[in-house]
């Protein structure tokens, strides 16, 4: 049977429902989830908050560019009040989920991406009967970069949603374990860490060569990164740590593509070393653009990322054929296979980093060849196609364990 008519058959018509902004890396696993559902034939409805449309242009390194006033104004509150907030969000988050389903009889299942402090789908989902699956990118059981004010309340929440919720999404065995650890029991769970469509990260030659030539990068090998500008994610260091193998290093260019608090100081170090020819800064872009993007990149540096998390990015490079360098979090391993679909390096150690990139800029025929064998991995194992047939399974094997329990 095919893909289209099994998926359709299973589930006629699923809510997605998410607090965030619908921007940036969340909007990409939102759209990701919504255009494969819709794909199949699977009739999608979204309800986020008011103004946050994951489809109105979405920035690839801005969740914050097309935010409301409301959506700014909350986020510069003190975090005792901004929590505040989220938890009153329950209230608009019920009456809204009340209207959709009085007017949508028909609903199959809620799939919602948890947000701390949300409680209201879970509480109303139980009530009527409906099946509600949680995508968990966030906890209050994990270092935060926002630290919680009031955790324990975050805590109480969470324990309760994850016990109730029908089943729960992570994107890796790590999260998983630690939400374990921390709560006990909690509900079935699924691992389905993110994905890339090889439709949208597909380039033909010209394209490639077009792209190099906009950027001066001909001749040239070329180390990309795509991402914020943030000290968590360490590409701040990253540069200053290569500047001086870079002198010695003249077929090596780096391509930086993203904004955020470090982009000034990087930018300005690299004038200052005048390597402004060798590491090219791009700025922020929109999300369709980063295809053009990679396409002129030979392999790319992932320099940090959380040790519980699955970087779209990473995914995004592979689908490109772009081989990463990345840390080798529990995560990142349980999807790259070192020489073969990209490489790792100690998390933390930024120094091997830097000698991995200028070593592998030395060998161009086996960054072809391992960025080939990633593009192949993503094609057969992780487009969001087939997150949602995992999901829609799991969503059976629930449904199937309900009713034999009666």
């Amino acid at each position: 049977m095919a893909l289209h008519s099994t998926i359709s058959s299973r589930v006629q018509h699923m809510l997605y429902h998410h607090r965030t902004q619908g921007k940036a890396v969340e909007g990409v696993h939102i759209r990701g989830i919504t255009d494969a559902m819709r794909a199949e034939g699977v009739k999608v409805d979204i309800i986020s908050l008011p103004g946050a449309d994951p489809y109105s242009t979405p920035k690839a390194m801005s969740p914050t560019s097309q935010a409301t006033w409301l959506m700014k104004l909350v986020s510069k509150f003190p975090e005792p009040l901004f929590e505040l907030a989220e938890l009153a969000y329950n209230l608009m988050a019920g009456w809204r989920l009340m209207k959709f389903f009085r007017s949508n009889p028909g609903l199959t299942f809620i799939y919602e991406r948890y947000s701390l402090f949300m409680f209201v789908t879970v509480l109303l989902a139980r009530w009527r009967g409906l099946p509600v699956i949680l995508e968990v990118n966030d906890s209050a059981a994990v270092e935060r970069v926002r630290p919680l004010f009031f955790k324990g309340l975050a805590m109480a929440i969470e324990r309760w949603v994850f016990r109730k919720a029908d089943g729960l999404v992570f994107v890796s065995s790590v999260f998983r374990d630690r939400a374990l650890q921390v709560h006990g029991r909690i509900a079935p769970t699924l691992i389905s860490p993110n994905a890339a469509n090889i439709a949208q990260f597909t380039f033909t030659q010209a394209q490639r060569d077009e792209a190099r030539q906009k950027w001066g990068l001909e001749g040239h090998v070329v180390c990309g990164y795509l991402g914020a500008f943030v000290p968590w994610h360490a590409i701040d260091q990253f540069v200053y740590r290569i500047a001086d193998q870079l002198t010695r290093a003249p077929h090596l260019k780096l391509l930086l593509v993203g904004d955020g608090a470090k982009f000034d100081e990087v930018r300005e170090f690299v004038q200052s070393k005048g390597l402004a020819d060798q590491v090219v800064m791009v700025g922020r872009v929109p999300h369709d653009q980063v295809p053009g993007l990679l396409a002129a990149m030979d392999m790319a540096i992932l320099p940090s990322a959380g040790d519980y998390t699955s970087p779209v990015k990473l995914f995004e490079f592979m689908a490109c054929g772009v081989p990463p360098i990345a840390p080798d979090f529990l995560p990142i391993q349980e999807v790259l296979k070192p020489g073969e679909t990209g490489w790792l390096f100690k998390a933390g150690d930024l120094d091997e980093a830097v000698t991995q990139v200028v070593s592998r800029s030395q060998d161009e025929a086996a960054l072809q060849r391992v960025g080939q064998a990633a593009r192949s991995y993503i094609s057969e194992h992780r487009q969001w196609r087939h997150n949602i047939v995992q999901l829609t399974d799991f969503l059976l094997s629930l449904q199937a364990g309900k009713a034999a329990r009666g």
